[in-house]
């Protein structure tokens, strides 16, 4: 007996009746990327590993634990992409967007890749909903990406959320903050996991992101970054806050709200929901503000969010829609034929048909339709082909009636 392949731990298969709640979610977000100015944005799926060490940090769990890396065939190494924004700057820079007259706002949808523990909500391979937007350093696009997202979610029906934000503060500011975390962090090193004592000799801000219980609470009372922000960030902060405010978009500021990642300047924001468990953001963003200069490009500042497409179709109320179709019943070749025939007509008027091509009684074919929820069923045998009057029957109210070729083709072109 052979061995049956299966999926690979951390990957799923996203099937037909599944996927088209994602491409729901996926229309509604482009329709509404689109009304801000978005314009979608489509990047390798691999890059050079470089790119995501220099972007996302040396430092970071993604580059230290969670990236899918190997050597092609040329020796060069390559990583399989686990977030995006590291391509998106290089792809502007690269193709020298910048100097184009359009705005640097961009969508993209698409896989993601990390070797971490998989759980609800989290896989290897996962999927993300990303926005990107460059050279707008008012901090009036940071609420209205923040209200961009509350319209998707409110489009989606997604109750139950909570927005917190934060700054994290700059190159100048932060320096003195981590000098004090660090001490703090010191002194309660013995209670803080491994993992936690690795970060507090690399980046002691990573101690926010712990999701162990001791470490939690030890975090509780370490030093807060909002007390050390200089004027231009404390400024920044503050024209968030009021543009949120303008908006009427509730929101919490969480002090201790850190992004995983080491590009984040100023600006941090998540969308939380009530009903994912542990793992409840759906959205997290923030500023970069220095990341296009450092990889080689021009001085523009950077902002956007990334929404887990999975968490975020776990959170939505979809519910059951029906997709109306016919079904052909057709008995002996001549019939078949004609049957081909009207339905080729038929789906170019934009009705979905389906035929079926193997043997069936009639009886078998009523049957399938009636299971597979078809609307409507045409009848062709040979009779109704000598007498080019097909059977068109209602399979909701029961109705059977005798029509033409050219009555059909009325009938179904009225309804599309």
């Amino acid at each position: 007996m052979k061995k049956q392949v299966s999926a690979i731990k951390g990957t799923k298969d996203i099937l037909p009746r599944d996927v088209e709640k994602w491409q729901s979610v996926e229309t509604a977000a482009k329709r509404i990327f689109e009304l801000y100015g978005y314009r979608e944005i489509r990047t390798p799926v691999f890059e050079a590993t470089e790119l995501f060490e220099k972007g996302t940090g040396q430092t970071s769990d993604i580059v230290i634990k969670e990236m899918y890396t190997f050597p092609d065939k040329a020796g060069r190494s390559l990583t399989l992409r686990p977030e995006y924004t590291p391509s998106v700057v290089r792809s502007i820079i690269e193709n020298r967007l910048y100097l184009q007259p359009e705005s640097l706002r961009f969508y993209y949808i698409g896989p993601m890749f990390r070797y971490d523990k998989p759980q609800k909500g989290r896989y290897r391979q996962f999927h993300q909903l990303d926005i990107e937007v460059f050279g707008e350093e008012d901090p009036a696009i940071d609420a209205e990406i923040v209200e961009m997202a509350h319209y998707l979610l409110q489009e989606l029906q997604v109750t139950g959320t909570e927005t917190f934000v934060n700054s994290v503060g700059c190159k100048k500011c932060r320096p003195a903050y981590l000098k004090d975390l660090k001490t703090e962090a010191k002194k309660a090193e013995e209670s803080l996991c491994s993992n936690c004592q690795r970060k507090m000799a690399t980046n002691p801000l990573r101690i926010f992101d712990c999701k162990v219980e001791t470490c939690k609470k030890l975090a509780q009372k370490f030093p807060k970054i909002t007390d050390y922000l200089c004027q231009e960030c404390e400024q920044h902060f503050a024209r968030f806050c009021e543009h949120l405010d303008f908006f009427e978009i509730e929101y919490t500021i969480e002090p201790r709200l850190v992004r995983g990642i080491d590009y984040y300047t100023k600006t941090t924001f998540e969308v939380a929901s009530s009903k994912l468990g542990a793992q409840d953001a759906i959205i997290g963003g923030g500023r970069y503000d220095d990341m296009m200069k450092e990889f080689g490009g021009p001085d523009l500042c950077g902002i956007g969010f990334a929404m887990g497409m999975e968490r975020l179709i776990s959170a939505v109320p979809f519910t059951q829609m029906k997709e109306k179709f016919l079904y052909l019943a057709y008995m002996g070749d001549g019939a078949k034929r004609a049957g081909m025939e009207l339905v080729r007509l038929l789906r170019r008027e934009g009705i979905e048909c389906l035929i079926e091509y193997r043997e069936q009684s009639l009886k078998s074919q009523m049957s399938r339709a009636n299971k597979l929820g078809a609307a409507w069923v045409l009848i062709i045998g040979e009779e109704e082909v000598k007498k080019g009057r097909y059977q068109l029957k209602d399979m909701e109210t029961g109705d059977q009636e005798e029509r033409t070729r050219e009555e059909i083709m009325k009938i179904f072109g009225e309804i599309s």
